[in-house]
């Protein structure tokens, strides 16, 4: 897709250049003008954003266009797999609850412990291989959809499968860096929880004053920390899939292109994430609300058979809703973070210059190498001295 703005190739006479205007509608070259030279001049914008540094404007609009412009792959292939994390994480602790409830209710008095006891040991079973899938998950949606962005910059249109066959190779260590940010996090806010409780144990007022503050004050430390980490190393899912990097490269790619741009990167994805959780919270209030209050009104007898099917059948809409719009969002907010990243190779190694030129060559029909992968501007090294 290009601009419908007419381009001419360089060197082109106007009506300013002294040319003449020919019956046919052209201009025809001055005395002793140079003829221009065949060529074709790429367009600014060959697909999804012009290659040139972008504003926040064209960020936030193109991060909706991916939605638009080739939907199986972006907003299919998160729905399955949100589908997938909200089914596993909700769906199945739901079931397995509600059916523990049940049996409670039937059993004895001396059978009850038994069967809560089991009830939250498979809950946790459950909790713990829905976040497994959960990472995975994540893993999948954000390198489909960075190589999703990085080939419709050029104008390319892939399908699911080409997108994951040019991400051969990699998925793995991208799935290994989701998984050690989150097992960090997790770590660093246990290690806290757990300081708190000693505070606690202790009995002491003061004591349990100071755990009190601690754990205020760990959490607020813990969330600006996380935020500032979270900022620095937003590129390393790109830098892995689209450079195809190792993971501590990735790390530290991230980090120099995100030095200097922090808060704009910072404010962008903000702004983004606020835009979609605000969405998302309009669009899932009601049925949430409806899930919470529906079975007493449906069913004011009270019988409990009743209250599950009403319960259950309500719960498998807000999954189903909160299943399409959590696939939405996390498109958004990951090819923002794709958008983003582009933007800062184009600033800081000019990137669009490699991208033009890849189309260009396209444009003859000639096989260029992948623009994305130059890297950075080698440093001029002098020449060694010749040996006597």
């Amino acid at each position: 897709m290009s601009d419908s703005t007419s381009w001419a190739s360089p060197g082109g006479d106007t009506p300013e250049s002294g040319g003449a205007a020919p019956a046919g509608g052209g201009y025809a070259p001055a005395p002793g003008a140079v003829p221009p030279t065949a060529g074709w001049t790429p367009p600014p914008k060959p697909g999804l954003i012009p290659l040139r540094p972008l504003e926040f404007g064209t960020v936030l609009g193109a991060s909706f266009q991916v939605l638009r412009r080739n939907p199986r792959p972006t907003f299919g292939a998160a729905l399955l797999l949100n589908a997938l994390v909200v089914f596993l994480s909700t769906g199945i602790s739901t079931v397995i609850v509600v059916s523990g409830i049940e049996r409670a209710s039937r059993a004895n008095f001396a059978d009850a412990d038994t069967i809560f006891a089991g009830t939250i040991a498979l809950a946790l079973v459950a909790t713990l291989l829905a976040v497994g899938i959960s990472i995975v998950a994540q893993a999948l949606l954000q390198g489909i959809i960075s190589i999703e962005v990085s080939r419709a910059t050029l104008g390319e249109k892939l399908t699911l499968r080409q997108l994951i066959d040019l991400g051969r190779g990699r998925w793995w260590a991208l799935i290994g860096w989701t998984a050690l940010i989150g097992l960090i996090v997790f770590a660093a806010f246990g290690v806290l929880i757990g300081l708190s409780i000693g505070f606690f144990a202790v009995g002491d007022p003061v004591a349990i004053a100071g755990g009190i503050v601690l754990l205020v004050i760990g959490v607020l430390g813990l969330i600006v920390v996380s935020v500032w980490i979270a900022t620095m190393l937003a590129f390393v899912p790109a830098a892995i899939m689209i450079e195809r990097l190792p993971l501590g490269t990735a790390v530290r790619r991230s980090w120099r292109l995100v030095r200097g741009a922090f808060w704009r990167i910072l404010g962008t994805l903000l702004l983004v994430t606020v835009m979609v959780n605000i969405a998302a919270s309009v669009v899932t209030t009601p049925f949430q609300l409806a899930a919470t209050f529906a079975a007493p009104l449906v069913n004011p007898a009270g019988e409990i058979e009743t209250d599950l099917t009403v319960f259950l059948a309500i719960n498998l809409v807000v999954v189903a809703i909160t299943a399409v719009v959590g696939a939405i969002g996390a498109v958004l907010t990951t090819a923002a973070t794709s958008l983003l990243y582009i933007d800062r190779r184009m600033r800081t190694e000019g990137l669009d210059l490699e991208l033009q030129r890849y189309v260009e060559l396209r444009a003859t029909g000639a096989a260029g190498a992948d623009p994305y992968r130059s890297g950075p501007p080698p440093t001029a090294v002098p020449p060694a001295s010749a040996a006597p």
